[in-house]
This record gives C-alpha cells, structure tokens and sequence, in this order.
C-alpha cells in the first residue's frame, strides 16, 4: 500500500512538474509573439536619426515608444488591407490594399506619397527582373532599348536608397528640430 500511494505521489509530481513546463512555454512563446509584433528597435532608431541633426542623441525610452507606435500604426493599416482581402476572397494582402486602406482609414495625405512609392518599388523591381533575365541569358552585352543594361541593375540594387526618402517632406523653412 506504500508503494501504490507512492506512486500517486510521483504521478501528481510529474503532472505538476508538466503543468509548470506548460506554462513556461506558453510565457516563451508569449515573449517571443511580443517580439514579432514590434519592428526592431535598430531599425526604428536609424530612421529616427535619418530626420534629426547629425548631433542629437535619441534615448532608448524615445526609441521604444516610437517602436510601440509605429508598430501599432503598421498592424492598423494592414489589418484594414487585410480585412479587405478576406472580404474579397483572396489571401494575399498587396500595395494596393495597402494604399486603399490608408484612404479607408482617413489617412488621406499618406495615398499618394505611397502610390508614388509604390510604382517606384515596382519600376525597380521589374528592372531588377529584367536584369536577372539578361545575366542569365548571357545576352548582357546585347542589351537593346527594351532590355536594362548591367548599369541599370547596379541602380535597381541600390534601390533600398530612397525607401525612406520617397515620400515628400515639407520644406517649410520654419520647421525645426
């Protein structure tokens, strides 16, 4: 009879030594959905420092709300593009809904900068296909009017230069910093 209330024992053990490991994981897996949710905080402070003086110092308190706040705005924007999709039947989210959600959600200003943007992206990208195409064909040399040359493909690879920049700042004179 010891042995058999021994072995309630060790059963009651075990299941609270997996209850415990349960809940460690589900809190892992909370942390880790709190690390995606948010855009990392080095990229969040270089574009920061992209606007400021070349002088000014951003503390970590500033550069985590702003973490915070544009994450937040970005999975406002896309859950409206998102809801769009779903409401048409399709699965994939693209710029368009993007662009069509900022108009939806009375982001007005922000449509056309991106739709600038947008078909920029798209200009270079399609440069960069067509570059692709062309190395891989062996014909780079024989590049005609309708086929980018090497040079364009080194311009659509530097493309990630202007993401930032593309949409228009005021030049308003009286704005400081």
């Amino acid at each position: 009879m010891a042995d058999h209330h021994g072995d309630h024992h060790a059963d009651g053990h075990r299941r609270q030594q997996q209850l415990q490991g349960e809940a460690a994981d589900q809190a892992a897996a909370e942390i880790i959905k709190e690390q995606d949710r948010l855009l990392p905080i080095a990229n969040v402070g270089r574009i920061m420092k992209q606007i400021l003086p070349p002088n000014a110092k951003i503390s970590k308190e500033a550069k985590e709300t702003m973490q915070e706040c544009v994450s937040e705005f970005i999975s406002f924007v896309t859950g409206e593009a998102s809801d769009k999709c779903h409401k048409e039947k399709r699965k994939t989210v693209n710029g368009d809904d993007v662009c069509w959600a900022f108009g939806a959600l009375g982001f007005d200003d922000y449509v056309d900068p991106m739709r600038r943007y947008l078909n920029k992206y798209r200009e270079l990208e399609g440069d960069r296909a067509a570059a692709a195409a062309t190395s891989r064909s062996g014909a780079g040399a024989a590049a005609g009017p309708d086929h980018p040359s090497s040079s364009s493909s080194a311009a659509a690879a530097t493309a990630g230069h202007f993401m930032f920049n593309a949409m228009d700042r005021s030049t308003d004179s009286s704005r400081q910093f």
